[in-house]
């Protein structure tokens, strides 16, 4: 049952913090491509590879709090089922090349980020 809650706790903070991170990203670089839904799941992607070797792999944390923070937070912070509904309307509307562009720098970058976040986790 704390599992569960701690997921809880942990999902309404990624939640709103998305939302908030979307809508500053948003305010700043304007509404033309998903740049805000990008740098959400790619700090995501930073932000879980730093808490695989912190969390999993040196702290042996209690499963609550691994859960608070990778199921809970990083589960609604990231938004891939976003991303993905935000690349179908690219090719709905024919937008070919951004929807390319779009998964592309998406994938791509998620990956180098899990990669630094190991990367620096390894360091402390």
């Amino acid at each position: 049952m704390y599992q569960i809650m701690a997921i809880a706790i942990g999902g309404a903070l990624g939640a709103v913090s998305r939302y908030l991170v979307i809508g500053l990203v948003t305010d700043w670089l304007g509404k033309s491509f998903p740049y805000g839904t990008l740098i959400v799941n790619v700090l995501g992607s930073f932000l879980i590879g730093i808490l695989y070797v912190v969390v999993v792999q040196k702290m042996h944390v209690s499963p609550e709090l691994k859960s608070i923070m990778v199921v809970g937070f990083l589960g609604a912070f990231t938004t891939f089922s976003t991303f993905s509904l935000e690349a179908f309307n690219f090719i709905n509307e024919g937008l070919v090349l951004n929807a390319i562009t779009y998964i592309l720098s998406s994938v791509i970058l998620c990956i180098i980020s899990v990669w630094a976040g190991v990367s620096a986790a390894k360091l402390i």
